[in-house]
């Protein structure tokens, strides 16, 4: 039997990572839409033929770890079949929410599968009752947008009707909802090309070996990364903001030898709203505060999650059921369930885990029947056992860039009045949390304006002794009127000179000051 070696090994990590990173910058380059060519909103990942998840390109983790859950409902629906790239959005058939559409697409070397590649990307408007497909008040899914169960896309190049024609029809931004499909498509057809690439040049035994190999490396990594830390149960609990009252997140993580489980049996149940997250959602924020709390360096694809496993009760608002509403699950949900998990870990890894950082990503959406904006704001990261917060950044659950005001404006009927650190809002600590930003825009059309956002009653938590962060806050300033402060999850709409101020929270302090 011929054996990997080490060097092996890190050669072939580093191949099959940068076949990710390819693709995600084929698809940056080529996409229409700022929110993917400027914001970087999208993520690209290899797979082995079982589906399981063999590299990533280090883009956003709500989208990487729920992957997986995309190919394995092409796979259990389809199968594979040459020529053919499938499409899903549905957050109940392996997607997170309606914006993000990934398109999975199986390699063949010859006739036989040898893998599988795809991407996701957040595309600003799907359809549903407000411009970008959030709106404040859904609470059904088919309100949120155009619903894409598992389906074939794309055949030998060319889009398929069954699945252009309505996507394209419910946008109300049809030209550049193509422009990005297209981008994505390309993007699927170069990292195939590499991966068949690899399997020709080191043989199709040997690449099979090989990637079973690093598999089985990345579990014993993560093992051996649970291992050192101490046995036990851990509970942690915090909140989410909906409407008038703040709803329970909580969660038992319990280290046993190489095996973790995390248990969120006591969340409250899934709401009548669109703050339900769904399990794929869940078990991304899972890997990804693992990950935080052990080594980063381990190798991330399948192997590394294979001890972890998730309880996460069904019908709960960490795991809910159709027909509920998720847009905010996966974007401000997630932030939360990273948080409790991360609260959790920090008691069995107090030297690796952060404070709470800012704990939301801000979601801007603005629009009308001509354009369709959307943005997420960073904020102040958590101070680090060793070193500050940063400041101004995104955090957690997401991993994208803000707009450069350039190209908003350049883009969209909008104003940039204001962009700047927002002083005093991170935690005090020996380590203090960042400060989070103040944006302040100025609506030049008409428009229907969504605001999807977290941390705007309840304020980010020190660890060790230092202080929480400052809460959010959301103003209107209506021409001739007084600044009106708003709801953290509202849809409203707006006149051409209205402006929108958003101040984003800052990360809490670690360590008494």
């Amino acid at each position: 039997m011929v054996t990997v070696d080490p060097i092996t090994l890190e050669v072939a990590r580093n191949q099959l990572a940068a076949v990710a990173d390819e693709m995600g910058l084929v698809l940056r380059r080529t996409a229409y839409s700022p929110n993917i060519k400027e914001r970087a909103d999208c993520s690209a990942a290899v797979f082995v033929a079982s589906g399981e998840m063999l590299a990533q390109a280090e883009h956003i983790p709500v989208h990487l770890g729920s992957m997986p859950a995309s190919v394995a409902a092409v796979l259990g629906r389809f199968g594979a079949r040459p020529g053919i790239q499938y499409a899903v959005n549905d957050p109940f058939h392996g997607g997170t929410h309606l914006n993000d559409l990934t398109l999975v697409r199986p390699v063949f070397v010859r006739t036989e599968l040898v893998g599988w590649v795809a991407n996701r990307a957040h595309h600003a408007d799907v359809g549903g009752e407000a411009p970008g497909s959030m709106p404040a008040h859904a609470t059904r899914l088919d309100e949120e947008g155009h619903i894409v169960e598992p389906m074939p896309a794309v055949e030998d190049g060319r889009w398929l009707d069954a699945f252009l024609e309505p996507f394209l029809a419910a946008t109300r931004t049809p030209a550049e909802r193509l422009g990005d499909l297209s981008a994505q498509l390309g993007a699927n057809e170069v990292g195939a090309a590499r991966v068949v690439q690899l399997v020709e040049h080191e043989g199709r035994d040997r690449f099979i070996e090989v990637t079973n190999a690093l598999l089985s490396y990345g579990e014993r990594r993560m093992r051996a990364a649970l291992s050192a830390l101490p046995d036990g149960a851990f509970r942690f609990a915090d909140v989410m903001e909906w409407r008038d009252e703040d709803i329970p997140i909580t969660v038992e993580v319990r280290l046993d030898g190489d095996d973790l489980v995390a248990d969120f049996t006591g969340t409250t149940g899934q709401v009548q709203g669109n703050i339900n997250a769904v399990e794929a959602v869940t078990r991304s924020c899972l890997y990804y505060a693992v990950r935080v709390a052990t080594d980063p360096t381990i190798p991330a694809n399948g192997g590394c999650y294979r001890p972890l496993r998730l309880i996460a009760p069904t019908g709960s608002l960490v795991n809910a059921e159709p027909p509920a509403a998720v847009a905010a699950g996966n974007v401000e949900t997630s932030q939360r369930i990273a948080d409790v998990l991360l609260g959790a870990l920090a008691q069995a890894a107090p030297e690796r885990v952060p404070a709470a950082s800012q704990g939301t990503m801000n979601n801007i959406l603005a629009g009308n029947d001509r354009f369709a904006y959307y943005e997420t704001v960073g904020g102040g990261q958590g101070g680090r056992p060793g070193a500050p917060g940063m400041s101004g950044v995104h955090t957690g659950m997401t991993n994208t860039k803000n707009t450069p005001i350039e190209a908003l404006e350049a883009a969209y009927p909008l104003h940039v009045v204001t962009t700047r650190l927002r002083k005093g809002s991170g935690g005090a600590g020996r380590f203090p949390g960042g400060e989070g930003i103040e944006r302040e825009i100025e609506f030049l059309e008409d428009a229907t304006v969504s605001l999807m956002g977290e941390r705007r009653r309840v304020r980010p938590w020190g660890l060790a002794g230092g202080e929480p962060g400052a809460v959010g806050e959301d103003w209107l300033i209506r021409q001739g009127a007084s600044p009106e402060r708003l709801p953290g999850k509202v849809t409203i709409e707006v006149r051409a000179g209205d402006r929108l101020r958003v101040l984003t929270p800052g990360g809490g302090g670690w360590g008494r000051a």
